[in-house]
């Protein structure tokens, strides 16, 4: 296994904790909580520990590692569910964001995972006015997922300034 970029529980931790920013957990947020905790191999208590972990301002560490194969694997899973509800919301781009800034997903990765996916639309839904609607969800994805990556790569690299 190459270098860990992060850890399993540590991941789970910092996304809730973005999702929260707002105080408010959203049926469509809920679903990506839900297949992010399957995609990092969460047990079934693990989920509901780090949730009172962040409410009691507990610091949460370990887990286990991450490699850049599995968080590309980690993100699709969840970019994938993001994009059948077809309705993205912000809070939702916000998550996609913060996946992509701890997961080392730039762009041109972004760009090929979305292709990926553009596969598995195709293949999953034979309605072409599912497809399209999903499509357009996906082409606006990248716009925005880009901007708000920008910015929480802006705010990190400022934090890291202090």
């Amino acid at each position: 296994m190459s270098e860990p970029i992060s850890y399993t529980l540590e991941a789970f931790h910092s996304t809730i904790t973005v999702m929260l920013v707002d105080k408010v957990l959203t049926r469509e947020e809920k679903r990506l909580v839900i297949k992010l905790a399957s995609a990092l191999g969460l047990n079934e208590n693990e989920p509901s520990e780090i949730y009172q972990a962040i409410r009691t301002g507990t610091k949460v560490e370990g887990g286990e590692p991450i490699d850049l194969e599995k968080a590309r694997e980690i993100y699709t899973k969840v970019f994938e569910i993001a994009i059948v509800n077809a309705s993205l919301s912000r809070d939702e781009f916000r998550v996609l964001a913060h996946l992509r800034d701890i997961f080392k997903i730039d762009d041109k990765e972004h760009q090929q995972i979305e292709e990926e996916l553009r596969e598995i639309v195709k293949e999953k839904f034979e309605d072409p006015n599912v497809i399209d609607k999903m499509l357009g969800t996906l082409r606006d994805s990248v716009s925005l997922v880009g901007d708000l990556f920008d910015v929480v790569r802006k705010k990190s690299a400022d934090g890291a300034k202090k």
